[in-house]
C-alpha cells in the first residue's frame, strides 16, 4: 500500500523545469522568510504578536522539543486547534521536523478525530483544552508543549508530503489528501501573486485556519510569503470580525456565502474601510447577492473555487464586474489541464469537471478511492460546471451525492449510517435541500422499527455520537416507506422532489 501516489517523472521534471516546483521545503522557505522580513509583524492572534523572526525561532525550539518528546520524522500528528498563534509554531515545527500535520477542524469531535487518527496511523494530537475530546493517541495540550533548545534536524525533502488534508468525504468519513513541500508551496506563490499581495497587506483569517481556503487560497500562507500580517479571528461573526478589521488595518478576508450575508446584514458601528477584497468561496455564491457585495461592504469581491486536492480558481483584479459576479473564476496555473465530460466521458459543455496538474494530487493517501482519480491522473471532483469563452468556469452544481452546508460539506453516508445504530430506526435516507441562507441543508427520512423516536430525539442521538454539529441533520422527515429506482434501491431523488413538494410522512 502506497501512502502517496506521485507525479509521473515527466510530469514533474517539466513542472521543476518551468520553476513551479523549486526544491524548496516549508521549514526552508520560512527560514527565507525570517532572514527578509524579521522584525516585521507576521501573525497576530489576541495579545500575541508574533515576528516573522520570532516565529521561526519558536518553531526550532518547538521542533526540538517534539524530537525529544520521541516524534520523528515521517510520523503524523492530528493538529485540532483553534485560530490561534499556536496553530502556526506547532505546523511549522511540525515541517521542519518531517512529522506530517493532519489536519482536522475546530467543529470536529470524538468520532472525527478517532477517524483521522486511525487513518492516518497516527502518534499524537496536539488541541488546545477546550477542544479537546478523547483521542486514541497520546496528547499534547497548546499551552503545555515541548520546546527546547534548537539544533540541526535531519528534516524532510521538498518531494515528502508536508502535510494531510480532508477531503469533503463524499463516501463516508473523510479521506486524506497528501499534499507535497514542493506542490503546495507552488500553489501559494501563484495564489498571492494572482491576488497582488504585498507587505502592506493585513489578512484577516476569519474562517477556521485548517481549511484549504483560508490556508493557501491566498490564505494565510499566501500571506506570509508577500511578507504581509495575518490576524487571527477566534470567529468570523460581525461582533468579532469588524471591529479587529477597523483595529489592524485588515485589507482583505475570505468568507463562505452565508457569513457574506450576516455581513452585509449588520449594523456596522466600526471603521471598514481599510477592507479592499473580499473573497468569498467554498459553496455556491448566487449572482444578485455577489453583486450587493461592493455597494454593501464598500470592497471588492473576489470569487474562489477550489479544492483540497488541487486546483484553485480566482477571478482576476482586471475581470469585468460581470465575470466576477457570475463565474466562480479561472484556474491559478497555466499547465492547470481541465476537461468537461459527459456521464459517459466524452467532452460536453456542461458536465464533470476532472482536472490534473502541478498541484492536484494524484491519489488520495494510503490510495483510498482510486476511482476518484482517472487511468491517465485526472482527479474527478464530482463538480458539475460550464467553461465561459474567457475560460472562467461556473459551477453549476455536483455530480456527488455531497451535501454543501454552507461550506461544510456533508457525507449523507456517514450521517445514514449513524443513525442506524439507533434502536428505533429501521432505515434512513439523508438527502439535501435547497436553503437560501446556507446554499443546502439536511434532511433525514427515517422509517422507524418500532415507536418512532421523535425528530427531537434522532437530531439528539446523532450529536450524543460524536459527529460534528453540522453533521446533525437540519430537518427529520419519518415515513412508512421508501421511494425505489428500478433496481431497488432507495431513491433519493424521489425524496428531494417530496421536499420541494412540501410532501410529509409517506413518500
Amino acid at each position: 500500500m502506497s501512502d502517496h501516489t506521485p507525479w509521473p517523472e515527466e510530469f514533474a521534471s517539466a513542472y521543476r523545469a518551468l520553476g513551479y516546483w523549486r526544491g524548496e521545503t516549508f521549514g526552508q522557505w520560512l527560514r527565507e522568510l525570517a532572514r527578509r522580513h524579521g522584525t516585521r509583524e507576521a501573525v497576530v492572534a489576541g495579545d500575541v504578536r508574533l515576528t516573522y523572526a520570532g516565529l521561526d525561532h519558536a518553531a526550532d525550539r518547538l521542533a526540538a522539543g517534539l524530537a525529544d518528546h520521541g516524534l520523528r520524522k515521517g510520523e503524523r500528528v492530528v493538529v485540532h486547534l483553534p485560530n490561534d498563534a499556536a496553530f502556526f509554531e506547532v505546523v511549522f515545527a511540525l515541517f521542519r521536523l518531517g512529522a506530517l500535520p493532519v489536519f482536522a477542524l475546530p467543529a470536529h469531535r470524538g468520532a472525527e478525530i478517532a477517524h483521522l487518527a486511525g487513518q492516518s496511523g497516527a502518534t499524537a494530537y496536539v488541541t488546545a483544552r477546550d477542544l479537546a475530546v478523547e483521542s486514541p493517541v497520546p496528547t499534547l495540550y497548546a499551552d503545555a508543549l515541548p520546546y527546547a533548545e534548537p539544533r540541526e534536524l535531519d528534516g524532510p525533502d521538498a518531494s515528502d508530503v508536508a502535510f494531510l488534508q480532508l477531503s469533503g468525504g463524499s463516501t463516508g468519513l473523510p479521506k486524506l489528501i497528501p499534499r507535497t513541500h514542493d506542490d503546495y508551496l507552488y500553489s501559494v506563490r501563484a495564489s498571492a501573486e494572482i491576488c497582488e499581495l504585498s507587505e502592506e497587506s493585513v489578512y484577516l483569517c476569519a474562517l477556521p485556519v485548517a481549511h484549504n481556503f483560508p490556508l493557501s487560497s491566498p490564505g494565510v500562507l499566501g500571506v506570509l510569503h508577500a511578507g504581509g500580517r495575518v490576524v487571527m479571528a477566534p470567529a468570523p461573526t460581525p461582533d468579532v470580525a469588524f471591529p479587529l478589521i477597523e483595529k489592524e488595518g485588515v485589507t482583505m478576508t475570505a468568507l463562505v456565502p452565508p457569513l457574506a450575508l450576516v455581513w452585509m446584514a449588520a449594523r456596522r458601528k466600526h471603521d471598514l474601510s481599510g477592507l479592499r477584497v473580499l473573497q468569498v468561496g467554498g459553496a455556491p455564491f448566487p449572482a444578485e447577492t455577489a453583486r450587493r457585495v461592493g455597494p454593501e461592504l464598500g470592497c471588492r469581491l473576489q470569487q474562489v473555487f477550489g479544492m483540497a486536492e488541487g486546483l484553485v480558481n480566482y477571478t482576476r483584479a482586471d475581470d469585468p464586474d460581470e465575470i466576477v459576479h457570475t463565474t466562480q473564476g479561472r484556474p491559478i496555473s497555466p499547465h492547470d489541464e481541465v476537461l468537461i465530460v459527459d456521464e459517459d466521458g466524452r467532452p460536453a459543455e456542461t458536465g464533470e469537471l476532472l482536472t490534473r496538474g502541478p498541484y492536484t494530487i494524484r491519489g488520495y493517501y494510503r490510495d483510498a478511492d482510486p476511482s476518484a482519480f482517472t487511468d491517465d491522473g485526472y482527479y474527478r471532483t464530482g463538480d458539475l460546471v460550464r467553461r465561459t469563452p474567457s475560460g472562467h468556469l461556473v459551477v453549476e452544481g455536483r455530480v456527488k451525492d455531497l451535501i454543501n452546508r454552507g461550506g461544510e460539506k456533508v457525507s449523507p453516508e456517514e450521517v445514514e449510517a449513524c443513525l442506524l445504530t439507533h434502536p428505533a430506526v429501521l432505515d434512513a435516507a439523508v438527502v439535501s435541500l435547497l436553503d437560501p441562507y446556507l446554499g443546502e441543508r439536511s434532511c433525514a427520512f427515517v422509517l422507524p422499527g418500532g415507536t418512532p423516536p421523535t425528530a427531537a430525539e434522532i437530531r439528539a442521538f446523532v450529536r450524543e455520537q460524536g459527529l460534528a454539529a453540522y453533521k446533525v441533520p437540519d430537518r427529520v422527515e419519518f415515513v412508512t416507506a421508501f421511494p425505489t429506482t428500478g433496481v431497488g434501491k432507495t431513491s433519493k431523488k424521489e425524496l428531494r422532489a417530496a421536499l420541494r413538494a412540501g410532501l410529509r410522512g409517506e413518500v
